[in-house]
């Protein structure tokens, strides 16, 4: 295929030329009259006058060829239950749950709000939003009321599908009523709510509104619903970004765009084949879900695992079963997952036949080095490949393209920029492209942004632009909000938020250098870092750390012990300027149930303020023992 830098090169400097060739990957019923029209920066308009459809891609098309292949496997570690839907099964259930829409008046452009555990009948939902041209917003299941009514209240869904019951860990978490308070709270009500009923948690429907799934589904047998062929350009569904303050940003994506970005995305990026098996352990409610865990292994023509449960629950193992039962190829996790693992019996690891496994990605957060390292030795040299996007992008920014070419992964760093993404690190004061390695810059990529990208935050197109074009001096760049330095073979390095950013005394800190180097000390499982308001240096740095043997750590000295130790790792790495001002050692770090660290709640603690908004919290006694300990 040629060298990776011919290919990216090409997808920047040829690029009309090289995103028709990507478009050929999938099936169009008009095919576009153009392919970029960036006629609006920093707008941009992907495959013009294209016609296709979301569903089609991802499940009609391949009745032809696979129409018995497995298409979507449902393993629930919660409810004890496996199912697997072959293409065509998967198939017969979209139309049925369409026919519903269909019947309650749902048509192209409405929107449809999916809050729901990870189950079969979430990805029938998603399916069919997208089979009628309907624009559906998932929202993270067992997200507290006031959350859920911003966003039923911003998308003013026509109907909400819903369960009775998420269940984690054993425990049921009930929708139902939080549900129902939401949409109290809300002043947009929806005509209807499809219920789906797991029997988790007995729940009174409300009358007139509430329709039980099953009794619908009965009715549509044998439904024949034709996928509504779009525009290109025609919005398939709105993501709300987690971590916003007020009113939510509902990240809105195109349909043309992003069907051909995953497509190419496939073969390229994760290597997957048609026929091959893909397990994503991410959540239908995050960006990863919706790329990687329906809509492209369908489009690449691959089973899919959806998985309910915890990858330590009945033990920490069960991933692993998974991969050799269903022969899984490809696999995509996050680091938390990893070091959460790290903790478990390493026997685990090669207690299973894992030859099918071709590599496993990991995204959400940055990678530690000691994690990847430990994770690569434990699953024996296979490849461990870092990537890095966001919600905004829907596909990754940066990676390695094994498909391309063949590349080593760099512990520490999610690879070079992916094809289509025209990125550049730039001066925050000045604006000024920083081409000479080892620069510490703002990650920036220039516009027209890929296929697949965000188009617009939905309903306000001015907040697209102030949020994340006009932030940086003298340049109209998407700024991705993330420190970066890039080495001399291109491979970039992130070093955390831009507003993570510590200032110690006039020196700039990102805390993840000083996270990384507290993580290097052999007995740290896992470290959050944070800048916390200092009268004498402006801010310091301090660490939250869980220890990967905490016996003995109930005794003052060898907390202070351990804590010297660390303090020297970190002198010895990045001076003493980086030194933490104190590391406590806490049982668990507070997270979002997506994993990922909640550093504005900490340091809202540290500092003596509210924590703020914790409805995405997993563990509230996470954060009461940060408290505990910084009082004591």
């Amino acid at each position: 295929m040629g060298s990776f830098a011919d290919f990216h090169a090409r997808s920047i400097n040829d690029r009309d030329a090289f995103w028709a060739e990507q478009a050929k990957l999938v099936d169009w019923k008009v095919q576009p009259q153009q392919i970029c029209d960036y006629s609006n920066p920093p707008f941009a308009k992907w495959f013009v006058g294209g016609e296709t459809n979301l569903c089609h891609n991802a499940v009609d098309r391949h009745l032809a060829e696979r129409a018995d292949q497995p298409a979507l496997i449902f393993v629930s570690t919660e409810t004890d239950t496996e199912k697997t839907y072959s293409y065509r099964e998967l198939h017969a259930e979209v139309q049925r749950m369409a026919a519903i829409l269909q019947d309650l008046g749902v048509v192209k452009g409405d929107r449809v709000l999916i809050y729901m555990p990870m189950i079969a009948e979430a990805a029938f939902a998603m399916l069919a939003c997208v089979r009628l041209g309907a624009i559906h917003s998932v929202v993270f299941g067992g997200f507290a009321s006031h959350s859920l009514a911003s966003r039923i209240e911003d998308a003013s869904p026509k109907v909400i599908i819903s369960a009775d019951a998420g269940s984690r860990s054993g425990k049921v978490v009930a929708y139902k009523p939080l549900l129902d308070e939401a949409i109290q709270l809300s002043a947009h009500k929806p005509a209807n709510v499809i219920m789906v009923d797991r029997q988790l948690a007995p729940f009174t429907p409300v009358a007139g509104r509430d329709m039980d799934y099953a009794t619908e589904r009965a009715q549509h047998m044998d439904a024949v619903v034709p996928c509504v062929w779009v525009e290109s350009t025609h919005p398939s569904y709105t993501l709300y970004t987690s971590g916003t303050t007020g009113k939510p940003k509902g990240v809105q994506r195109d349909t043309g765009g992003y069907t051909v970005a995953l497509a190419a995305s496939m073969p390229n990026i994760f290597e997957g084949k048609p026929g091959g098996t893909f397990f994503c352990t991410s959540d239908i409610g995050w960006v990863v879900g919706h790329s990687y865990i329906i809509y492209g292994p369908l489009i690449g023509g691959m089973a899919t695992i959806l998985y309910e449960g915890l990858p330590i629950r009945p033990d920490g193992g069960i991933w692993w079963s998974l991969v050799e039962k269903y022969k899984v190829n490809v696999m995509f996790s996050a680091p938390t997952a990893i070091r959460v693992l790290k903790k478990q019996d390493p026997a685990l690891l090669t207690k299973y036949d894992l030859s099918s496994l071709q590599a496993l990605f990991l995204a959400g957060e940055p990678l530690d080095e000691p994690t990847a390292k430990w994770i690569s030795e434990g699953l024996n040299g296979k490849a461990i490949i870092d990537n890095y996007w966001q919600t905004e992008t829907g596909w990754p920014i940066l990676s390695i393209c094994n498909g391309v070419e063949k590349a080593p992964s760099k512990f520490g760093s999610p690879g070079k920029a992916i094809y289509g993404y025209n990125v550049k690190l730039v001066d925050d004061q000045t604006g000024d492209e920083l081409t000479g390695a080892h620069q510490k810059g703002v990650l920036t990529i220039e516009g027209p942004l890929p296929p697949g990208n965000l188009q617009t935050i939905w309903g306000d197109d001015e907040r697209f632009v102030k949020t994340y074009w006009k932030t940086v001096p003298n340049k109209l760049v998407y700024n991705t909000f993330d420190w970066a330095v890039r080495d001399e073979d291109g491979y970039f390095f992130i070093l955390g938020r831009t507003d993570d950013v510590i200032n110690v005394a006039g020196h700039r800190l990102g805390t993840r250098e000083i996270e990384e180097s507290i993580s290097s000390h052999p007995n740290i499982a896992e470290v959050a870092v944070v800048g916390v308001a200092d009268q004498l240096k402006g801010q310091v740095a301090m660490a939250f750390a869980i220890a990967k043997d905490a016996s003995g750590l109930g005794d003052a000295t060898a907390r202070l012990k351990l804590e010297g130790e660390v303090m020297k790792v970190v002198d010895k790495q990045l001076g003493a300027v980086a030194r933490p001002s104190r590391v406590f050692f806490v049982s668990a770090l507070p997270k979002t149930r997506s994993g990922k660290l909640l550093r504005r709640a900490i340091q809202a603690v540290a500092e003596g303020r509210e924590p703020g908004d914790l409805t995405t919290m997993d563990d509230p006694a996470a954060l009461q023992q940060i408290v505990d300990q910084i009082k004591g």
